[in-house]
């Protein structure tokens, strides 16, 4: 069964903080091989190597995922660090953004099913050796190959469904909106967010806010 509230064909972001920028090129392609047949788009923010001009840290992959998850520039966020767990913290640091901590297939697909989040965290160094893009490509499908939001086990999903709303609820009390966040985090660091070579090229051209998009212009 297709979940309806998911967009058939969802614009998913990849990026990468400064200690595992080598590794983008092997999720890239990990990522794509997976989704592009099912119809989605993969636009990759970076960081594209480790030497890379643009060095982003773990917190600036947070601002960046809240920015393009909120203007609608993407509907899906694939990120990580190390042990996964700063970006995880760093990315739920704000407003609509529900990032997952998810280290194999079946994290994955129960995240997706139980807490239909917008967003996941991969440890890319932690327990990643050989094989560790099988592992990736086994997440992506449990991930995005089965809807969102169906429960599990199935005869649960009404409750789980019920409490996803509740906290929805509850994060739209504790949670600023997210252009008075951005406004008052140091603007350097916010502006080193969108640093990435291909930033512009990609976010302008699938912004959907435009209040967003104005202000975003006033830091480049």
């Amino acid at each position: 069964m297709k979940d309806k509230r998911r967009k058939t064909r969802m614009r998913i972001a990849l990026m990468n903080e400064n200690s595992q920028g080598a590794k983008n090129p092997m999720i890239e392609k990990s990522l794509r091989k997976v989704v592009e047949p099912m119809g989605f788009t993969v636009d990759n923010y970076g960081m594209y190597t480790a030497e890379d001009e643009a060095q982003l840290t773990y917190v600036q992959v947070g601002i960046l995922a809240a920015v393009l998850l909120n203007s609608g520039a993407a509907d899906y966020v694939i990120t990580g660090c190390g042990t996964g767990e700063g970006a995880m913290l760093a990315c739920n640091s704000f407003p609509g953004v529900i990032c997952g901590h998810v280290e194999d297939a079946l994290d994955a697909y129960t995240f997706a099913q139980i807490n239909d989040g917008n967003a996941i965290s991969l440890p890319f160094a932690k327990g990643f050796g050989w094989g560790g893009d099988l592992n990736l490509e086994y997440i992506f499908e449990k991930l995005f190959g089965f809807g969102h939001g169906q429960g599990y086990p199935k005869e649960r999903v009404v409750p789980e469904q019920r409490n996803k709303k509740i906290l929805d609820g509850v994060r739209a009390v504790t949670l600023r909106p997210i252009i008075d966040c951005l406004k008052d985090i140091d603007q350097e660091l916010v502006k080193g967010a969108f640093a990435g070579e291909q930033f512009k090229e990609l976010f302008f051209a699938n912004c959907q806010n435009e209040e967003l998009a104005e202000y975003i212009k006033t830091l480049l």
